[in-house]
């Protein structure tokens, strides 16, 4: 199997490429570096030994995909191609819409022109929205609250009018819920682009020295601890969620499946473990909530084990160790001697 891998020089890309590596299979990788990293590819072949074909490229580019999918003769596609921040996707709506949803409409045409059937989509839990009950499952009502969520909650509407119009897809559409740590070696891992814009690498950045306290949205919700919960899962747990899903989904289909834990951990769990896993405290001030905020969220990844054989395996302690190994050993991240 050879995979084509939209935005596969990112965190989550490049993780999952040494994870389909390892089980035997081809990569070829389409980035156009808004917020991936070269180096982070040649990384990926030390760490496997094998090759990672690369083209610089936006998915926009209906050219280049075909293309590089005829020259390397892809089977398959893994889409993570995709502008992420919650808070500029407010800001730069237009963009967001452009590059997610425009940028998803392009791949898939450009698709069509070639003889790929099957594909596995980046999502989100963001799509859920406001947790009508807790753990989620796949059958909650989505609602996203922001541009973010919502060109991915767009683009399962698209995958699902696709295959209702033809059938000879294979899709899975994958939603995350909040990835952290990094590989094993200290090699990958998040490398965020100006101010992080999820916990985890902005306390890693505080406990490197890189920032000067971490801001805590919000302590009186109703949880624990007054802080905010999340679901959160090792990048290597998700990358192999990837794998399975392409090992696993052969039959025509067009399904949604969560990729989470299925626990929930506080933003002062987050920061206890850090400061357990690296040593450092990890000064925080509170603040008020953000507006959008919600208290709790979390999975049910009942489905993911059922379907494609698939469950996390990573703990806590794991998580905080693999990130703050990748932070100690890269403070600035895969840019430390000024290359991409």
């Amino acid at each position: 199997m050879t995979v084509l891998i939209t935005g596969g020089a990112g965190y989550i890309g490049s993780h999952t490429c040494v994870e389909l590596l390892n089980a035997g299979m081809k990569v070829v990788v389409v980035d156009n570096l808004a917020n991936g990293h070269i180096k982070a590819l040649t990384r990926v072949e030390n760490l496997t030994g094998k090759s990672v074909p690369f083209v610089q490229a936006d998915v926009r580019d209906q050219d280049a995909i075909i293309e590089t999918v005829a020259k390397y003769n892809c089977d398959s596609v893994i889409h993570f191609a995709g502008l992420k921040a919650v808070g500029e996707s407010v800001e730069q709506p237009l963009d967001y819409y452009n590059t997610n949803f425009a940028g998803t409409v392009s791949l898939l045409t450009a698709l069509q022109q070639t003889s790929v059937r099957k594909l596995i989509f980046s999502s989100s839990a963001t799509v859920y929205g406001q947790p009508n009950y807790l753990p989620i499952d796949e059958a909650h009502p989505t609602s996203a609250t922001n541009p973010y969520g919502r060109t991915k909650l767009m683009v399962e509407w698209l995958l699902q009018d696709l295959f209702t119009s033809d059938n000879s897809w294979t899709i899975g559409t994958l939603r995350y819920f909040n990835p952290v740590g990094a590989h094993e070696s200290g090699l990958i891992g998040e490398d965020p682009k100006g101010v992080p814009n999820n916990l985890m690498p902005y306390i890693a950045q505080v406990a490197v020295g890189m920032r000067k306290e971490l801001q805590v949205w919000g302590n009186d919700y109703d949880t624990r601890d007054g802080t905010g919960e999340r679901d959160y899962i090792h990048v290597v747990d998700l990358a192999r969620g990837h794998v399975k899903a392409l090992q696993n989904l052969n039959d025509p289909q067009c399904t949604e499946i969560n990729l989470g834990t299925g626990n929930s951990y506080s933003v002062l769990d987050m920061v206890k473990g850090f400061e357990n896993a690296s040593g450092k405290p990890i000064p925080y001030q509170f603040k008020p909530r953000r507006a959008g905020d919600i208290a709790t969220c979390y999975a049910d990844p009942t489905k993911a084990k059922q379907l494609i054989d698939w469950e996390s395996e990573f703990t806590l302690e794991e998580m905080c160790r693999d990130h703050w190994n990748w932070q100690k050993q890269n403070p600035k991240g895969y840019t430390e001697d000024g290359d991409n």
